[in-house]
């Protein structure tokens, strides 16, 4: 193969990538919404328990119909419950019970504070660096999640958006570990049947915690319940989650966790078009500084690869 076929086929492959994370971040925006609707419906614990077994089953059905390998080494099933426990067991618990006392638009926009988390640790963990334009992109983007965030602060009732915003913390910190231990792995098992574990792995905890503080039996089996499950499950979770790991076999996490630095503005526009949220002139700068972070992160990026 040629030199000008093989950089053909890596540009292929980088948009590829780019739009397997964008596709992701649009249907991670579009889950808190979908939450909040079936909520009505049905306990926290008990949605959060089904929307990640059914998400898990899909997947390892699927890789099972495929003949797609399982993986055999213990040290991979420990970075799977590490996995499970963190994205799917935290971070599920976080969103179901945040729904209560932040607003749809606000709530994605803090859950997804990650790419600052997430370099901490690519970097510790992973060994991969940010040039100073960098990490001052990276400080733009949390500083505009900042000013998003800020008017919310300034308003009564902060004792519940406080609670809400802790339990949005615990989600992020959760999928932000996660997403260092399935960069670790990516590449080196298979996607389909590491990616439904992880959620039947994690779909335990939160179905003893259902079994033992709520009552599973009361759920009210609308048609709006069972088309929120199965959007969550199959759209937000399952396909998600494919794509995310899918992506992470060829960029670098610290790369790929800045678009999650997109969702609030992907968010934002739900929370604007569905519940009538207005934007303030704060969060209005905020987007411009997320944007802003993404280009520096980006472009500095594009400076390494010219000095290789």
């Amino acid at each position: 193969m040629t030199k000008t076929h093989l950089a053909i086929k890596r540009r292929a492959m980088t948009t590829a990538s780019t739009i397997k994370i964008i596709l992701a971040m649009v249907l991670w925006a579009l889950c808190f919404p979908v939450i909040v609707a079936g909520l009505e419906y049905s306990p926290h614990m008990t949605f959060a328990a089904m929307r990640a077994a059914i998400a898990g089953a899909a997947l390892t059905l699927l890789a099972i119909a495929f003949g797609r390998p399982f993986p055999r080494e213990w040290g991979v099933w420990v970075t799977l419950s590490v996995i499970g426990f963190g994205a799917t067991s935290l971070g599920f618990l976080g969103m179901f019970h945040a729904a209560e006392f932040v607003s749809p638009g606000l709530a994605t926009v803090i859950a997804n504070t990650q790419p600052l988390l997430a370099a901490v640790l690519a970097s510790l963990w992973l060994g991969e660096k940010l040039s100073l334009l960098g990490k001052i992109g990276l400080c733009a983007g949390f500083a505009g999640i900042v000013l998003i965030a800020l008017p919310h602060f300034m308003v009564d009732g902060n004792k519940s958006y406080a609670i809400g915003v802790a339990y949005i913390v615990l989600a992020a910190a959760g999928v932000t570990l996660s997403n260092v231990m399935i960069k670790s792995i990516a590449g080196k098992v298979d996607n389909l049947s590491a990616m439904g574990l992880q959620m039947l792995i994690g779909s335990v905890p939160l179905a003893i915690v259902a079994f033992l503080m709520e009552e599973p039996t009361a759920i009210n089996w609308t048609p709006t319940f069972i088309s929120s499950l199965l959007v969550l499950a199959l759209a937000g979770s399952a396909l998600v989650y494919w794509l995310w790991f899918s992506a992470l076999e060829t960029v670098p996490l610290s790369r790929a966790s800045v678009f999650s630095f997109l969702i609030p503005v992907f968010g934002l526009t739900i929370g604007v078009l569905i519940y009538g949220e207005r934007l303030s002139l704060l969060q209005a700068i905020g987007i411009g500084m997320i944007f802003l972070g993404i280009a520096m992160v980006h472009y500095q990026k594009k400076e390494s690869r010219i000095a290789l």
